[in-house]
């Protein structure tokens, strides 16, 4: 696979809590560059760079982010905030207690209010695969199966594990066909984003495939 293919569909990522408006444009100029499916950025920065990109390049943001444990309202706050500040694409992280306690119908209706509100926005459900049992991530698939959003994505990066092939492959079984699949947490290398990409992601939230690819340009 060629490393321009990889790139697309990258969601070129920076979520660090101390994240400057400097390492933010950089990340937005890279990719640019770099031909990258979107740039993945704190909420707080959506605005600005929205209005420095314009149209050369998707604006992706976080809600929830990383617990998951906001309340619904909050929620849709958020994405509604964030689409009105030129968001393209969101990714939300679930109420993983609610999961713990099998209330898959709570998890549902949030992610059905929060699609609402996206509308013609992607979103993209964040499930924290590290925190889950087999059985929950099975079930997890067909919840956002049935909710409506365009993606579910394996990890936030911010907590005890990120993506991993097996994952991938489960996901890729018990999700409906039209709902795509984000890796995303620890790839670090081409060798494993073509992986995850032949295993069935359609999009791979990471910073290093980038930096890779300005690497080989030395």
């Amino acid at each position: 696979m060629e490393l321009k293919e990889i790139l697309s569909k990258c969601d070129h990522t920076l979520l660090s809590q101390t994240a400057t408006w400097e390492q933010i444009k950089e990340l937005c100029d890279d990719g640019i560059k770099y031909g990258v499916a979107s740039v993945c950025i704190p909420a707080s920065y959506v605005k600005q760079a929205k209005k420095y990109v314009g149209d050369r390049l998707k604006i992706c943001t976080v809600i929830g982010f990383p617990n998951g444990y906001d309340t619904s309202s909050a929620k849709t706050q958020m994405a509604f905030e964030a689409k009105e500040n030129g968001a393209d694409e969101i990714d939300m992280v679930i109420n993983l207690g609610w999961v713990k306690d099998g209330l898959y119908d709570r998890v549902l209706e949030e992610i059905r209010t929060v699609k609402m509100v996206c509308r013609d926005r992607i979103l993209k459900v964040i499930i924290e695969t590290c925190l889950l049992t087999e059985d929950e991530k099975i079930k997890m698939c067909g919840v956002v199966s049935e909710s409506g959003a365009d993606y579910i994505k394996t990890s936030t990066g911010f907590s005890t594990g990120g993506a991993t092939f097996e994952d991938v492959a489960l996901m890729k079984k018990h999700c409906a066909p039209e709902l795509k699949i984000k890796a995303a947490g620890g790839i670090s290398s081409l060798e494993d984003a073509e992986k995850f990409i032949e295993l069935g992601a359609s999009r791979l939230g990471t910073s290093r495939i980038v930096k890779l690819a300005k690497a080989l340009e030395k």
